[in-house]
């Protein structure tokens, strides 16, 4: 299967030729041809495996055929992402894909000023990328309209959710033209984001690559059963063992990241850090140092989960683990793309075992061990608060090696235990809702 036989416009195929590109990935064989028939998508592919083209080539393809200008302020196709980074990634894509053509293509996130956005969009634009809370202020300023949108895109929908953006999608919605076609894209469909493809799509199609929560697999997984507090000597001398290759590491709240980023960096380690607190400027910095590859070690909360797209990222570090299961699989996402071999190393400290029950659950797969042995889960425990934790670690005993440093009356367990065994909350974490701010969804 080639593009030729997708039925694609030739001059997009070209295009894709010029970059290298002539091979479609399997999401894109089962999604573009379903596109091109106008018909509604839900697709469900893991990170990395091009979503991007999958929607953006049928889009493109059509507004090439149907050669409509837009009008003054107007929107012709509407992809929303979740976060800047892969907002601005799509943007880049969407740019390389409509070379040469008359096709203008414009991205409108926070963080970035306002009125630049506002002067881009007064003659109208083709394709419009955004993030919702910055769109719903173009919005109010009458910036942008939307009644002429005729294609709408949800990229990484799950995250959305997670973020609280629903709000801002139940705004944006009934803007947009009633006959239009909308294409919905994710690694992973909680229930919630099943309620949401029921509410946007129209006899949607779906095409699914893998099971919806499974990671790739050419990534090798693996768990260190380590003390909180012994996280840090156990990381530097598992990142001392291939400097020169490119390692992303996840924590889970923006002032741990940055404290963990300013020790790694005082190591030796050619470091960087992106999270909420940083500007967009310093954001955008950050992540072209990395794939310059003057950085080789990216620290960064769950904002860099998606939006990340750098093939030879060979390493991803789960320094905390996330609350939520799903972003585990967008996390170690970032690693072995477009076919390549990758790594994904979990630091688990006794308080982090729901979590990864719950991460365990969602894949519906046993992360093997690589040191320590695993924790019991007590009597009552919870997760760890979303505000707390990530980076700098609470004070304890024990080495590096994983499984020593017992606190809080935790107990490594005498045999390795199945997913599920012990307390906790069975199944699916809770969904979180922050990201909003004054009642609006925020980007983060």
């Amino acid at each position: 299967m080639d593009f030729d036989m997708l039925g694609l416009a030739p001059r997009l195929i070209n295009v894709l030729k010029e970059q290298g590109i002539t091979d479609p990935t399997p999401i894109q064989t089962q999604a573009i041809p379903h596109a091109m028939n106008g018909r509604d998508v839900m697709g469900l592919a893991q990170t990395g495996t091009g979503k991007t083209a999958a929607f953006g080539l049928p889009m493109i393809h059509a507004l090439l055929k149907a050669g409509v200008k837009p009008g003054p302020k107007s929107v012709r196709g509407l992809i929303l992402a979740p976060t800047r980074e892969l907002a601005k990634q799509i943007a880049d894509n969407l740019t390389a894909y409509t070379k040469g053509s008359h096709l203008k293509v414009a991205l409108v996130v926070g963080g970035a000023g306002i009125v630049g956005q506002t002067k881009r969009l007064a003659g109208g634009v083709d394709l419009l990328v955004a993030t919702p809370g910055r769109l719903i202020d173009l919005l109010d300023r009458r910036a942008v309209r939307l009644d002429e949108t005729i294609y709408l895109v949800l990229d990484e929908a799950d995250q959305m959710l997670d973020m609280g953006f629903i709000h801002a999608l139940r705004q944006i919605a009934p803007l947009l033209a009633k006959d239009r076609q909308t294409m919905m894209f994710s690694a992973t469909m909680p229930k919630l984001m099943s309620e949401l493809a029921d509410t946007y799509l129209k006899d949607a199609v779906r095409v699914q690559v893998n099971p919806p929560g499974q990671a790739v697999k050419k990534i090798n997984q693996s768990v260190h059963f380590v003390a909180q507090a012994a996280k840090l000597d156990l990381l530097v001398e598992l990142l001392d063992a291939h400097r020169d290759e490119r390692a992303i590491i996840f924590g889970r709240t923006k002032h741990g990241c940055e404290k963990l980023y300013k020790v790694l960096e005082n190591k030796g380690f050619a470091a960087a850090s992106i999270h909420g607190n940083k500007s967009q400027g310093q954001r955008d910095r950050a992540l072209a140092s990395f794939k310059a590859g003057k950085v080789r070690v990216l620290v960064a909360t769950d904002v860099a989960a998606r939006g990340i797209d750098i093939p030879d990222v060979r390493h991803v570090y789960n320094y905390d683990l996330p609350n939520v299961a799903e972003n585990y699989v967008h996390r170690i996402g970032r690693t072995a793309r477009a076919g390549a071999d990758g790594a994904a190393v979990a630091l688990v400290a006794p308080d982090e075992m729901i979590e990864l029950q719950d991460i365990e659950k969602t894949m519906k797969e046993v992360i093997p061990v690589a040191s320590g042995r695993r924790w019991e889960i007590q009597p009552g425990q919870k997760k760890r608060p979303n505000g707390g934790g990530g980076g700098g670690g609470r004070r304890g005993r024990g080495g590096s090696g994983g499984g020593g440093g017992q606190r809080s009356g935790a107990k490594p367990a005498q045999s390795a235990a199945k997913p599920g065994a012990g307390a906790g909350k069975p199944g699916g974490a809770k969904r979180r809702r922050g990201g909003q701010r004054g009642g609006r969804a925020q980007s983060a």
